[in-house]
């Protein structure tokens, strides 16, 4: 999805010319990456507090097996909040895109 999300949106600065049919899948793919960007924030969010849990489980029981999950989890969660900061900042790029296309639209 990073390569897509990437790729659509060099596309979207490198295109001169935009209709309003333009505009109108530019807000169907925004629409797509919104979602995908809620599910990671989902996923993100769960992840997180496992590992917490599993933290507090490790520290209440002082079990080894318990400290593993919390490491895998853990190992897992860093790349979710990466892989979700750039999913934010590329969506957030497409909304300045369609805004700035939709007033050059409006202008003609």
């Amino acid at each position: 999805m990073k390569v897509k999300l990437k790729d659509y949106i060099k596309f979207q600065e490198e295109k001169e010319n935009y209709s309003k049919e333009d505009l109108k899948d530019l807000l169907t793919w925004i629409s797509f990456f919104q979602h995908e960007r809620l599910v990671h924030l989902i996923v993100t969010f769960f992840t997180g507090i496992s590992a917490i849990l599993f933290l507090i489980a490790t520290m209440s029981f002082e079990n080894i097996g318990l400290l593993l999950l919390f490491i895998i989890l853990l190992l897992l969660f860093i790349p979710y909040i990466f892989h979700y900061y750039y999913l934010e900042n590329g969506v957030q790029k497409l909304y300045d895109i369609y805004y700035d296309k939709s007033k050059k639209i409006k202008e003609h």
